[in-house]
């Protein structure tokens, strides 16, 4: 239906023109993007993977555990970018849905990911040489290995921000608007599941290290199994005496109280004993102290 305009202006041409503008920007955005996050994921698979899979440098599990599906991945581009060359955005896009599950993967290996560069940074000599060598071509810019190993994850989020902006200014009778609308979804649900990963991995730390901080019988497994919020240390009022300093653990159900370790302690210094365990369900929140805007006190029931 052609729609009529009196007059100099016309804000239903006028709001089409502005879509045909972000549009514009956002394909040219998402083109060039991706030429170079193909560039840099070929870098890795040439000069790392492939040279590491010919030296055997590295043995088959701990490269797989280092790069994971990288060369997947690398693939995906591969096939996605001359949809986008030519102009095909939602067939493109469309097609590229169906190796999501591949950055599923990669989130999930990332730690590992993370924690075998490390291990095979320190305790392998020639796989330690070949990485400074490889990341002293000029084709890396300055990169690091270490660097370019999150790469795959912050174009998932770059993806999404695209793909989604690029659906919005698509008008609904663009041919590609339903692919579009498709895409946005697929690889905002894919993004959302690789950010709940990454928060449970960032948990799984915060709880290792925790429960390394925590000495004796008392303490093991206190940890397991809960979300970390925060640490820090307050002052514990008894009914008689002077205050005492104590850590305490804020996790999603409990309240872990911890008394530190003498300094001089021979074999845990450093560490604190675990001394109470509050329910967060048993516990309430009263002022003891300060004005209306000031601090409060969780307090045990």
């Amino acid at each position: 239906m052609e729609i009529l305009c009196s007059g100099a202006r016309c804000p239903v041409q006028e709001q089409r023109a502005r879509w045909e503008r972000k549009r514009a920007c956002t394909t040219r955005e998402l083109l060039e993007t991706e030429r170079r996050y193909q560039e840099q994921l070929g870098l890795v698979a040439t000069y790392f993977l492939r040279i590491l899979k010919a030296k055997g440098t590295l043995r088959p599990p701990e490269r797989q555990a280092l790069f994971g599906s990288w060369e997947l991945i690398y693939g995906a581009s591969q096939e996605l970018l001359p949809y986008l060359e030519e102009g095909h955005w939602g067939q493109g896009l469309e097609g590229f849905c169906r190796h999501l599950e591949l950055y599923n993967q990669f989130a999930a290996n990332s730690e590992r990911s993370q924690t075998t560069l490390k291990e095979q940074l320190k305790k392998n000599k020639a796989f330690r040489r070949f990485v400074c060598l490889q990341e002293g071509r000029p084709e890396f810019g300055g990169l690091q290995l270490q660097d370019l190993l999150p790469l795959p994850l912050q174009r998932l989020q770059q993806y999404e921000n695209l793909v989604i902006a690029l659906a919005e200014n698509t008008g609904p009778n663009s041919p590609d608007h339903q692919q579009l609308t498709r895409a946005a979804r697929l690889i905002s649900e894919t993004a959302q599941r690789v950010h709940a990963i990454g928060q449970k991995q960032k948990n799984d730390q915060h709880l290792r290290r925790v429960q390394a901080l925590l000495s004796g019988r008392q303490a093991k497994g206190l940890t397991s199994g809960r979300w970390f919020l925060r640490q820090g240390w307050l002052l514990v009022v008894p009914l008689h005496g002077e205050p005492r300093p104590r850590m305490f653990f804020l996790f999603t159900d409990v309240l872990l109280m911890a008394k530190p370790r003498p300094p001089l302690h021979l074999m845990q210094s450093g560490t604190f004993a675990c001394k109470a365990l509050y329910p967060m369900a048993q516990c309430q929140l009263r002022r003891v102290f300060g004005h209306s805007g000031g601090p409060c006190a969780v307090l045990p029931s």
